[in-house]
């Protein structure tokens, strides 16, 4: 039997970095279309955000080449601020290093490892290192990025200044092991949704054969960048509550809940200390783990006032309305915006929800026109993984047939948005919404006010298509009626068929109105 000395023989430690090297399915790089997605999509996240957060109405540019069977080359420019040359490789490769994971703020990327994971991919798959040129308002400079995975630094290389070119940032890498796909799971899809979320922003795609496709900005409104807030009481563990209060550095456990959470004031204090049996007088650094459950308990027993919607900054109904109708062109549009909610006792998150009939509504499966969901995330697409997401559920949870609607048969895109400063992901691919009760249940709400709105539009379009059909059967007797009674009255045909025409109209005045408006624009046409 081996002993113990010898088992820990082969211990070892082992850095992030190398964790993600061997499960990168974990990062989304699973399956060969939906590792390429994955890199596209990190790219175009970050310069968004980028470009949000310095106030830029954002330009991005992508193109995929093909270099070999099942290896393409990503481009990704943008015209964000750019990364500074010190910062430039924890930035880009340097796993779980970044300025989001740390900010009580609404971001579309949270953890910090996105950009560096495509390095990461690039380099397991290629051997090859990220080129990257970064142009910032006072310099400019190009290099290779690769990352060190045993000890989780970045390694760059061949640093060169060159001359300033506006300002953002150009990454380019190559990829083994994808495949592009003109498909619902594509990256032309992805971008697609992108511009739809992001209405003020203009993209420009090229795929591996050359061709471009731009999706024009719709709106010159800039984003409301949301604020940074302090965490709410209701949203804290006792292990959240002991790591804030040691590295507080107030004197007093009440200066440092005041002063570091959200809603807290003197009165709040007071009805706490009634409830709690030490002092919240002490030093936060003596704060232990039993007096911090006891804390909790009290934060929990006491009425607090909802957390901040400051933190969160949803899409507006209106631009959404003006995205959908400039990249689908439905027939018809109901949106839905709800008030700010909260879920696990304290994180506030908005959902939004638009419904869009015809036009380049839904998709095409063989011969039939189905319904598109469309999910989001803090704007950005949800491609992947839609079985296990709240957003699925939500839409698969509604009685649609009760609306007049059926996603199965006709041509309807579902366009739901979630905004929050935490998206609880199901995983750390960031394709699918854990099903949070609270989530699920108000996607559902906002789905029904849009799908009552969208009702009466599909009702009255199917009366006007009963109303047509009427129409239509009866004017085609006309002629064959007056013929008739022609014969039996002896009155002149003209007279009788013109006569008939008229009792028609007086019943269908709208029907004949069009049908006198459509051969006013065919003659116009002719001449």
């Amino acid at each position: 039997m081996p002993t113990a000395d010898e088992i820990f023989k082969d211990f070892r430690e082992h850095s992030i970095a190398e964790f993600f090297k061997k499960n990168r399915q974990m990062l989304g790089y699973a399956g060969m279309v939906r590792s390429l997605v994955t890199v596209v999509h990190e790219y175009i996240t970050n310069s968004l955000d980028a470009c949000e957060e310095a106030g830029i109405l954002p330009d991005i540019n992508v193109k995929v080449g093909q270099i070999a069977e099942n290896r393409y080359s990503v481009t990704v420019r943008d015209n964000g601020p750019g990364i500074p040359k010190k910062y430039i490789g924890k930035a880009l490769a340097m796993i779980l290093s970044g300025t989001k994971f740390h900010r009580h703020l609404q971001q579309r990327g949270q953890q910090g490892i996105g950009a560096s994971g495509c390095t990461l991919f690039s380099q397991v798959t290629t051997g090859k290192p990220v080129h990257v040129k970064s142009y910032t308002s006072t310099a400019a400079f190009e290099c290779n990025l690769s990352i060190d995975t045993i000890h989780n630094k970045p390694i760059v290389s061949n640093v060169i200044d060159i001359d300033r070119d506006g300002t953002g940032i150009v990454v380019e890498g190559e990829f083994a092991g994808v495949k592009y796909e003109n498909s619902e799971h594509g990256i032309l899809e992805y971008v697609k949704r992108t511009a739809l979320a992001n209405p003020q922003v203009q993209i420009s795609f090229t795929d591996p054969l050359g061709k471009e496709y731009i999706f024009v900005r719709s709106s010159e409104k800039r984003s409301e960048r949301p604020k940074a807030t302090k965490p709410h009481p209701l949203g804290l563990s006792i292990n959240d509550l002991l790591e804030l209060a040691h590295t507080s550095e107030s004197r007093k456990l009440s200066s440092f809940m005041i002063e570091s959470l959200a809603r807290t004031t003197p009165n709040k204090i007071e009805e706490m200390q009634k409830i709690c049996s030490f002092d919240l007088g002490k030093d936060p650094k003596q704060l232990t783990w039993p007096e911090a459950e006891e804390l909790v308990k009290a934060v929990q027993s006491v009425k607090w006032i909802a957390p901040d919607s400051a933190s969160v900054t949803s899409i507006g109904a209106d631009q959404i309305k003006i995205a959908l109708r400039s990249i689908l062109n439905p027939e018809f549009i109901s949106v839905v915006e709800r008030k700010p909610q909260v879920f696990k006792g304290g994180i506030p998150f908005v959902v939004e929800v638009g419904i869009a009939y015809g036009g380049g509504s839904g998709r095409q499966v063989e011969d039939t026109q189905m319904a598109s969901i469309m999910r989001f995330a803090n704007r950005v697409p949800l491609m992947f993984d839609s079985g296990s997401c709240a957003i699925t559920e939500a839409v698969r949870g509604i009685q649609w047939k009760r609306y007049n609607l059926d996603i199965d048969t006709q041509p309807i895109s579902v366009f739901v948005n979630i905004s929050s400063v935490y998206i609880p992901y199901a995983g750390v691919g960031k394709e699918a919404i854990a099903q949070e009760d609270e989530i699920v249940d108000e996607i559902k709400l906002a789905l029904m006010e849009a799908a009552r709105s969208m009702q009466r539009y599909v009702r009255g379009r199917q009366i006007k298509s009963i109303e047509e059909n009427k129409y239509k059967t009866i004017m085609r007797y006309t002629k064959q009626l007056a013929t008739d009674l022609e014969e039996l009255t002896s009155t002149d045909e003209k007279e009788i068929e013109e006569r008939l025409e008229k009792l028609i109209a007086k019943h269908y005045p709208k029907l004949k109105q069009g049908e006198e408006s459509a051969q006013g624009r065919e003659g116009s046409s002719a001449a």
